[in-house]
């Protein structure tokens, strides 16, 4: 049996992923087992088979077999194809899977070391657990959304960035690949219960050790990751654009003076939060004065910390972001390039992504069943 894709590179080559299609940051953590090698194989809804959805970048390097996992024949199919895999992934909430059959007990009794890895927002238990949410909700329930806070503002985040992709996604991932780790050795899988709420809470884990030892000021006011010293901030430029600013060490500070002009600012007093609403508003006026292109030119591959802000267009065609391939371009469409990178494995090449029930036919042949029995379960609509 062929256990992954004839072009798969990367460290999980020859690891296969069973992944339960769904939304939110479950096809964004099969995307990066894909980009990292392994043989992700997506079980599509047969009813979902033509309803003409387009390529999908999150499913890039993925293959898909659509099936009626209400369906007796489209059941067993799905079993067959468990019984190739290393893991599996799914993000529905939680008792779904177990009403499909094909929850956590009864994988164990047929496939005990598959790893089992559970994608939610509020976690498989608890008094939300089914309790519909999203990305908002949970980074606020964590105190994480508070942390946003300008002062006299409303707390504003990125879409998706935080908790979804980085709370849940990557806790995912992270989780399974330790499983995948651990059941090498004791040959025995385990369900990774892995939840928005507490990968979020996670990453705050540098703002709680600094609360611990009196480093961190919960008044936006008296704290520069709040945006209100002057070396800590987004300023607009004479042309509308943005830039910020970074330079909470001190000797990235007195370069950051140096440049801007200000000779007579006292590089000593820089964590003095009394002074910071009057330093902000000149260095704000300052750089109001010129545009974007004019601070680039003094301020950026320098120590002062500095960088502009670019909207996506812009990211894409930034000299730096193009020496390293940031970006690539797959039909025609701009997606971000696999990341981390490797020395000797490197990860796939992006491709786009599957059409639904793509792969139907080569994968069941894959898995042993001939072309007849296909076209007879193709006709009893157990699978596309």
């Amino acid at each position: 049996m062929e256990r992954a894709h004839r072009t798969a590179r990367g460290p999980l080559q020859g690891f296969r992923i069973v992944e339960f299609a769904g939304i939110g940051p479950t096809p964004f953590a099969g995307m990066l087992l894909a980009d990292l090698g392994a043989d992700v194989i997506m079980i599509d809804r047969l009813a979902d088979a033509s309803a003409g959805y387009p390529r999908m970048a999150l499913n890039r390097g993925k293959r898909s077999v659509a099936l009626d996992l209400k369906s007796e024949s489209g059941r067993a199919l799905a079993w067959d194809l468990l019984a190739s895999a290393d893991a599996l992934i799914e993000g529905f909430r939680p008792g779904v899977m177990e009403r499909l059959g094909f929850g956590p007990e009864a994988i164990a009794q047929r496939h005990p070391k598959l790893v089992y890895g559970r994608m939610t927002g509020w976690g498989q238990t608890g008094p939300l657990a089914q309790s519909a949410g999203h990305e908002i909700n949970y980074v606020a329930l964590t105190g994480a959304l508070s942390l946003a806070a300008r002062a006299g503002a409303t707390p504003s985040i990125p879409p998706t960035l935080i908790g979804d992709m980085g709370g849940g996604a990557m806790f995912l991932v992270t989780g399974v690949l330790a499983a995948l780790l651990e059941a090498q050795r004791s040959g025995r899988g385990q369900v990774i219960d892995a939840a928005i709420i507490d990968g979020t809470s996670l990453l705050a884990a540098l703002i709680h050790s600094m609360r611990g030892i009196g480093a961190w000021n919960d008044n936006p006011e008296r704290n520069f990751f709040s945006h209100t010293s002057p070396f800590y901030e987004v300023f607009e430029c004479a042309d509308g654009k943005h830039v910020t600013l970074g330079a909470i060490e001190p000797q990235f500070y007195a370069e950051l003076l140096q440049r801007l002009g200000l000779d007579d600012v006292d590089p000593s007093r820089q964590y003095d939060s009394r002074a910071w609403p009057e330093l902000k508003a000149r260095i704000a006026a300052l750089i109001r004065t010129r545009e974007r292109e004019h601070w680039c030119r003094l301020l950026l591959a320098t120590d002062a910390c500095f960088a502009p802000v670019l909207d996506l267009d812009e990211a894409a065609r930034h000299a730096h972001n193009v020496a390293r391939g940031v970006f690539v371009e797959v039909d025609g469409k701009r997606q971000p390039a696999p990341a981390p990178r490797f020395s000797r494995t490197p990860a796939r090449e992006p491709q786009a992504g599957p059409l639904i029930g793509e792969h139907t036919q080569a994968i069941l042949m894959e898995l042993g069943h001939d072309a007849n029995a296909i076209a007879d379960w193709r006709a009893q609509q157990a699978c596309a």
